[in-house]
């Protein structure tokens, strides 16, 4: 999959290759035209049209190569305000595309998403050297998303370790056997942002995700307000009289 990183450094490398041509045919150019101008023939110079043409030519490859050097900018630019971009998503709800938590408090969670209503869902945890450290069914097998959290109890090799990475595969099957369409993802709120390499990277609930995973993105939830306390017999009472006070006519 083609990333914006991939094409904003392949657009540099063209510019800089393309730059580098021009420059070279530049510089040629000049020569050209200066030994033209000392080797002509005093009886016979250069015809003033093809001298014009010959100078707007040059002037052509000059304006070429400014156009590249504002082009460079501008790719340089837009490669620097990744972070200040992917900063705009601190806050939000999002989910991505994305296998890989750490195993904190003595637990590590996941959601999963099957696409159709399955007869199998094995799930498998991973660790970081791609060992299978617990395999069983899924707690859910109907079509749509749903929450996974392992303990850390391995069924082979060595239980949770915290702090550590661990990822989650899923593999639906239908009564007869076929594969279902399932995806592992990791959803959360937005709490961090940084970079790697030129590409930003979210931090997500225990997970640090790419942002090119990112699937989904919703606005924060809030708790609801709580009702207004309900009013005492008393109170109630007492505002009402208070409001058919006659002297509240006058005042």
């Amino acid at each position: 999959m083609v990333d914006a990183v991939t094409t904003t450094n392949n657009a540099t490398n063209r510019i800089n290759s393309g730059s580098a041509m021009l420059a070279s045919n530049f510089e040629t150019f000049l020569a050209l035209l200066t030994s033209q101008l000392k080797n002509q023939d005093p009886l016979s110079p250069v015809d003033s049209n093809q001298f014009t043409a010959q100078l707007t030519q040059m002037a052509g490859v000059e304006q070429q190569l400014l156009t590249n050097e504002l082009l460079k900018s501008l790719v340089s630019a837009q490669g620097g305000g990744g972070l200040e971009s992917a900063a705009n998503y601190i806050g939000k709800e999002a989910t991505a595309a994305w296998s890989a938590t750490k195993f904190t408090d003595g637990e590590a969670e996941w959601s999963y998403e099957i696409a159709s209503n399955a007869a199998s869902v094995k799930l498998e945890v991973l660790d970081g050297s791609g060992n299978v450290v617990w395999s069983g069914d899924a707690p859910d097998k109907t079509t749509g998303v749903h929450e996974f959290s392992w303990d850390g109890e391995a069924t082979t090799g060595n239980d949770g370790q915290e702090g550590q990475v661990y990822t989650l595969k899923v593999v639906a099957k239908d009564a007869a056997g076929g594969t279902i369409d399932a995806q592992v993802l990791t959803r959360g709120r937005i709490t961090g942002v940084e970079m790697y390499d030129g590409e930003a990277f979210l931090t997500v609930g225990n997970s640090i995700v790419p942002l090119s995973t990112v699937i989904a993105l919703e606005e924060a939830r809030t708790a609801a307000t709580p009702p207004p306390a309900a009013q005492t017999d008393e109170s109630l009472l007492a505002s009402l009289a208070s409001s058919l006070n006659p002297l509240k006519l006058f005042s």
